[in-house]
């Protein structure tokens, strides 16, 4: 059975224009039932449309938003801003203290939706003055909500719409949570090819563990706290399509000059307790002090595959070359 997930179907752009392009709603409900899903088919038949019977923009847009204000409840439940701060903060210091950055430090949140972590880092001031937030995401309506919450909490971050790899200033650290799951195969390899540029100093990309855990939970959790139909079919198809760490590794390793690790791999976590970890991206010179910044408890998580593990060691004996 292929997993699809509604709210990747019902929106549709021009790869080179960007612009937005109709989306007949009978695709969609037909997409999904050749995938074996008849719930998600039965959600998209009630989705409003035209009399040609493409879907109702404003009626998506508006749903995503309303699916999106609901999942940020899982990102505070999680207290997933504090747990990125725990990686973000040590990695920055490392490279500040490296000179390893181009410019203004900048975190570049990719498929930002409405913008939760970045406007979480920037109410908590934990990265610092120095460091510019910005979140990127194809989706107009999101990056307008994003915008609007911004200006009415008064924070120091911005939100872009577009190809977060594409942007006239470079980053220097990537992070996105809950995006990896929704690329596949050469899609995958491709995402994580674009973050080789050369003022990008690392990646922290959070998404759901695949665990055998992980489809149960996110069902137990979407119908407790999510009222829309929607957001509850595509929580638990999330789960279901999360990628398991040898696949982000090996993908992860496209992302030319960064050596890939992942953090809280499976092997060595506890699947009751573990419900999203990040696969990470760094220069060589940079994996020594991150690995001292982080102290003996949270570096003895940081784990690669045999090549990133022999970079880790090689770097070591050389005295990390940076710091």
């Amino acid at each position: 059975m292929q997993l699809l997930e509604i709210s990747d179907l019902v929106v549709d752009h021009d790869p080179g224009t960007r612009e937005r392009l109709p989306v007949r709603r009978g695709d969609v409900v037909a997409r999904l039932t050749a995938a074996g899903d008849r719930s998600g088919a039965r959600i998209a038949a009630g989705l409003a449309c035209d009399d040609a019977g493409h879907l109702d923009p404003l009626a998506v847009d508006r749903r995503l938003v309303a699916v999106h204000t609901e999942l940020q409840r899982l990102s505070e439940e999680l207290r997933l801003g504090d747990r990125i701060a725990e990686l973000l903060g040590p990695l920055l210091a490392v490279i500040r203290a490296a000179g390893s950055a181009d410019g203004p430090l900048r975190v570049v949140d990719v498929g930002c939706g409405l913008g939760y972590l970045v406007r979480w880092l920037a109410a908590s001031g934990v990265l610092g003055p120095d460091v510019d937030l910005v979140g990127v995401d194809f989706n107009a309506a999101l990056v307008r909500e994003a915008e609007r919450l911004a200006r009415a909490e008064g924070l120091p971050c911005r939100f872009v719409r577009g190809d977060a790899f594409a942007l006239d200033e470079p980053a220097t650290v990537y992070v996105s949570t809950g995006v990896l799951h929704h690329f596949r195969g050469s899609d995958l390899d491709a995402f994580f090819a674009a973050q080789a540029t050369r003022g990008t100093a690392a990646f922290c990309h959070f998404d759901i563990a695949a665990t055998g855990l992980a489809p149960i939970g996110a069902w137990v959790f979407h119908r407790a706290r999510m009222r829309d139909p929607l957001g509850r079919h595509d929580g638990v198809m999330s789960a279901r399509r999360a990628h398991d760490d040898d696949t982000l590794l090996t993908a992860a390793a496209h992302a030319d000059g960064l050596v890939p690790l992942m953090y809280e791999p499976r092997g060595r976590s506890n699947p009751f307790c573990t419900t999203l970890r990040p696969v990470i991206g760094v220069r060589p010179e940079l994996l020594s002090p991150l690995r001292a910044a982080l102290g003996p408890g949270p570096s003895g998580r940081l784990v690669g595959r045999a090549d990133a593990e022999a970079a880790v060691r090689r770097e070591a004996s050389a005295g990390g070359g940076a710091g």
